[in-house]
């Protein structure tokens, strides 16, 4: 999914139309050979990335100590709802069901605001996700995300891991706080039309003077950091 999104983050930097986002990143997948098996696969495996967190929060994290493993065990069920809602859109996806994601995200805002309280939480929420940002910056900045894997013995491998590690938090990172910061200023600005999720956030760069180039960074970057992921897959540390 990053691996897409990126890319298609870099197309619009070069001037090409696209969604950088969720359904984006779908939309490119449903338009390759077997397309519709794909996404079929890729909501198997979602569905399975959810469960396997499931059972972490009921089973996992018994040797972690006491005061970190309630936290660990929130983290899991935070990532399992993650998954578990990703399957559900590769699944909705293949089945013909699609709407414009940045449309049903200002829909989702304007709702929201107009409930008593509604502005105070989409501003938490835009500052929690920038909050988030912030957080993948400093852990790409410093590569605490080593301490989640089993660097490979080969000196090569390691640094390819650890650069494509920085360079994918760094770029998440980016992209977050400035989806976190699209949703604090339409709040302020009582227009949650301009919450337009991921996609506007991106876009919004590449009206920016250097846009295009900061685009095409955090396009590359979020193609480092699916790059990365797959690694993980391979060397992730098990609790």
């Amino acid at each position: 999914m990053h691996l897409l999104i990126g890319v298609i983050a870099i197309q619009l930097a070069f001037g090409e139309s696209g969604e950088a986002d969720q359904d984006g990143a779908l939309a490119q997948l449903a338009a390759q050979p077997a397309g519709y098996a794909l996404l079929w696969i890729g909501a198997s495996a979602c569905l399975a990335l959810g469960l396997w967190e499931a059972s972490g929060v009921v089973f996992g994290y018994r040797n972690a100590p006491a005061k970190k493993r309630m936290g660990k065990k929130l983290a899991a069920a935070g990532r399992g709802v993650v998954f578990l809602a990703l399957a559900a859109s590769f699944a909705s996806f293949a089945l013909g069901n699609r709407k414009d994601s940045g449309e049903s995200t200002s829909d989702a805002s304007a709702q929201v605001m107009q409930m008593p309280g509604g502005p105070l939480l989409l501003m938490a929420v835009g500052a929690g996700i920038a909050i988030t940002g912030i957080v993948f910056v400093v852990r790409g900045l410093m590569q605490s995300f080593t301490k989640q894997v089993d660097l490979p013995a080969s000196r090569t491998l390691r640094r390819v891991t650890k650069v494509v590690g920085v360079a994918g938090y760094v770029a998440k990172g980016i992209a977050l706080f400035l989806l976190g910061l699209l949703f604090i200023v339409a709040t302020l600005q009582a227009n949650p039309e301009e919450s337009t999720g991921l996609d506007g956030a991106l876009k919004s760069v590449r009206a920016q003077p250097f846009g295009v180039y900061v685009l095409a960074f955090i396009g590359v970057g979020l193609g480092c950091y699916g790059i990365f992921l797959i690694f993980k897959s391979r060397l992730a540390k098990m609790d």
